[in-house]
């Protein structure tokens, strides 16, 4: 009995025991898991947030890098004398770009012996040296590039923040010094970003140079810090140049921090982010305490509550997971519905395009073809042509990569001199009015996409009202401009074209979204979603903007506002050029064009109207036989887009050596041409036509003719 008692107390010492073995033994394991994934979360977040400060820092840089190539390009070839006699002009113009760019806090234009230009601070600078600044002295003796100095103090009678240089040497032709262009950038700047990003207990933001010199520090510092570059940090560093993560003890503070770093790109900096190794730990003992408030009544139930915590936390984790994945499948499907609109509504367009075109190609192959009908086919085949360029041309105008051809002409008139396309386009159960100002009301614009436009507003007003209802075109003075003019110092105001409908409205949803390019309600090949995106595209390239009001029910009005010219610069009307291809007469061209096909196509036309053709296929051979005898050609006809050397930069390398021969240029898509126009280079739109070709190149070798009759 008694044996069975002592067994029985054994028994339950042994399981009392094990009651708080075990779950001491599964506590033990469960906080070295917790422990682990905790620093592996804070790994993910630390990466994370560098991630994004190391993105904000190349942005920045790369703003600030663009921002001094302007400055550059403003002075390139000035001397100091004129600098300063433009002072005024250009202290504005920095000004406005430091205005623009909060990380800026002034920008410089230094002389050669250290002395200020123009600044965007004081207007005249004072007659004050900085040849002693870290920014000045790296550039006195060779091109070093974009140089980032160390963190510095204004210097009197210049007040503010601290600050650190972002400097290019300016430079004559052949290389000698004369200066150095210089913008301060404010390390408060990246320092209250840090602070937005870094609200976690503990978080840490640093970035230096390569050398070791901190620039920016968060917590913010109130002294200067140089990394010692056979410490730790510096080891690290030197051990894995890119990136990596480590836990070193800061030694600014001597705080331990769990940090990672990564150099920005081609900049000599590298960028910080990380978490204090207590804050780390924190975030463990606040997990841990959490299980035993819970445990300490009850070892079972401790147990439990471990168990549970384990598989709750494995739950979260693939519940995330699950959440990231359909977030990946939301993007790619939204990224697929916008493939799938374009193909379907291009591919439709073109499609019918091609359709007119192959079957005009094989009627005219049938023989005993009559002349009339022959005729008929090649016009169609060249309408289907020019409505597949105007296709192209609504892509172009809105990525504002096509090269307008602005012209002075009278909204009024040219709205008017629409009306009976637009009755016959919209149909005759849509009721057109017309209002048309008192007075002219002129643009400078091109006159070919502001009737696409027009087109465009119409055919979407007539979609909303389902082909029936009231379209009002309304033509005016602008009294008032959106908020996105009214930076704009126009002198003459702008004009307003208003295009209203009684149509079914757009919900406050989609009003957002209506210019997005390839954005139709339309269904699939029925619409390229271009139309609107074409206005846009053209408006903002001409100067001015597109705005739309609608309500649900009550119809639209999208409102167009074009800059306003005097009347004064209107031209002589003319007629119309329908002059015939001018034959060459034994003219000498230089042809430059990489597509051998079409620089074949250009070759055998312009051969067999008399012109005398030499034909390369890159920029620098066309260089090459004009440096050896640039006599022997009339003119050189060259495409913009090329690889190596684009059309622009032979044209610009034709005339820096003074080689006396006129360029023509030619393209269909370029971005320098829809950034910067033609740059008083004859151009040709492609597609073009021979006889339009022809045209130009005679006319730009008259010219050159002309030139030289008077210079005799």
């Amino acid at each position: 009995m008694q044996g069975a008692q002592r067994n029985s107390l054994r028994l339950l010492q042994w399981m009392m025991a094990a009651s708080l073995a075990l779950p001491i033994a599964l506590f033990g394991i469960a906080s070295t898991i917790s422990y682990t994934s905790t620093k592996d979360i804070a790994d993910r977040e630390i990466e994370r947030t560098l991630d994004v400060a190391h993105e904000h820092a190349l942005k920045v840089f790369e703003t600030i890098d663009r921002s001094l190539a302007e400055i550059n390009e403003v002075v390139r070839g000035l001397p100091d004398d004129i600098i300063r006699a433009r002072e005024p002009a250009l202290h504005r113009r920095l000004k406005r770009l430091t205005d623009a760019l909060p990380q800026l806090k002034s920008a410089w234009i230094f002389d050669a012996s250290g002395r200020s230009l123009v600044n965007s601070l004081a207007s005249p600078p004072p007659q004050q040296s900085f040849a002693d600044r870290d920014y000045f002295i790296a550039h006195v003796d060779q091109n070093v590039g974009s140089f980032i100095g160390a963190s510095l103090t204004p210097r009197p009678p210049y007040q503010g923040a601290r600050f650190f240089g972002v400097s290019r040497r300016r430079e004559t032709d052949d290389g000698s010094f004369i200066g150095v262009i210089q913008a301060s950038v404010l390390p408060e700047y990246f320092e209250s970003f840090y602070a937005r990003i870094g609200s976690d207990p503990g978080s840490f933001f640093a970035m230096g140079r390569t050398d070791g010199v901190l620039l920016t520090h968060f917590p913010r510092l109130d002294r200067d810090l140089r990394l010692d570059p056979t410490g730790p940090v510096g080891q690290q560093i030197a051990a894995h140049a890119d990136h990596g993560l480590m836990t070193v003890a800061w030694p600014s503070d001597g705080i331990e921090r769990r940090i990672g770093y990564r150099r920005v790109a081609e900049y000599p900096i590298y960028i910080s982010a990380g978490l204090e190794t207590s804050a780390i730990r924190a975030r463990w003992y606040a997990t841990i305490g959490q299980h035993l408030v819970f445990g300490i009544p009850a070892t079972a139930l401790l147990f439990l509550l471990l168990a549970f915590a384990f598989r709750r936390t494995q739950h979260l984790q693939l519940e995330a997971a699950r959440r990231r994945e359909a977030e990946e499948a939301l993007k790619h499907s939204q990224r697929l519905e916008a493939l799938g609109q374009l193909t379907g509504g291009v591919a439709h367009d073109f499609n019918n395009l091609l359709t007119v075109i192959r079957a005009s190609v094989d009627l005219l192959n049938r023989p005993q073809l009559t002349e009339e009908r022959r005729q008929r086919y090649i016009t169609a085949i060249a309408d289907a042509v020019a409505r597949a360029a105007r296709l192209t041309s609504q892509l172009l105008a809105f990525a504002r990569r096509q090269t307008l051809k602005p012209e002075v002409f009278d909204v009024g008139e040219r709205v008017q001199s629409l009306h009976d396309m637009l009755a016959t386009l919209l149909g005759p159960a849509i009721e057109i009015t017309i209002w048309l100002p008192a007075e002219p009301c002129l643009v400078n614009a091109d006159a070919s996409q502001f009737e696409t436009a027009l087109i465009n507003m119409a055919t979407n007003a007539r979609d909303a009202m389902q082909g029936m209802g009231k379209i009002a075109f309304r033509i005016e003075p602008a009294t008032t401009v959106p908020d996105s003019l009214a930076h704009l110092v126009c002198s003459h105001g702008f004009i307003s074209v208003a295009v209203s409908d009684t149509g079914i409205g757009i919900p406050a949803a989609r009003l957002g979204r209506i210019f997005e390019p390839f954005f139709t309600t339309k269904q699939v090949g029925h619409g390229t979603g271009l139309g609107l995106s074409q206005v846009f595209g053209f408006a903002r390239q001409s100067g001015g903007e597109v705005t739309v009001t609608s309500e649900v029910g009550q119809g639209s009005t999208f409102s167009l506002y074009l800059p306003r010219v005097p009347a004064d610069l209107l031209p002589q009307q003319q007629a119309p050029n329908t002059a015939p291809a001018a034959a060459g007469s034994g003219m000498s061209v230089l042809v430059v064009e990489d597509n051998i096909e079409l620089a074949n196509f250009a070759a055998d036309g312009l051969t067999e109207l008399g012109y005398s053709i030499t034909l390369v296929d890159n920029a620098n051979d066309a260089l090459a036989e004009l440096v050896v005898d640039s006599d022997r050609f009339d003119v050189v006809f060259s495409d913009v887009v090329m690889p190596d050397m684009t059309g622009l930069d032979l044209a610009h390398a034709i005339r820096d050596r003074g080689i006396g021969v006129p360029i023509v240029l030619t393209t269909g898509y370029s971005e320098a041409l829809s950034q910067e126009g033609s740059l008083g280079f004859d151009l040709v739109q492609k597609p073009y036509s021979i006889e339009e070709l022809s045209r130009v190149l005679h006319k730009a070798a008259r010219v050159r003719r002309l030139r030289h009759g008077a210079a005799e």
